[in-house]
């Protein structure tokens, strides 16, 4: 019985990789840990005070507010190299 042709494969070869290293810009960190201070602090300044403090009262948004700070910094963490 005759022998079929084999397909010759071309090889992989992997795209080249940059040999520049990539770095974050100097201000993300301090800018991640200050979002990430700053929505704790505001959650707990507004849960220990009971919101007695002179500012314009926002209810329930005080915590939306917090945890929106929080998730900015957990954003910004990804982007950390």
């Amino acid at each position: 019985m005759p022998k079929s042709r084999s397909r010759a494969k071309a090889v992989y070869t992997p795209p080249p990789r940059s040999s520049k290293a990539k770095v974050s810009p100097p201000w993300l960190v301090p800018t991640m840990i200050g979002c990430l201070i700053v929505g704790v602090a505001w959650i707990a300044l507004f849960y220990i005070t009971g919101q007695e403090l002179p500012l314009p009262s926002l209810g329930p948004w005080n915590l939306a507010i917090g945890f929106g700070f929080i998730v900015a910094g957990l954003g910004l963490a990804t982007k950390w190299r």
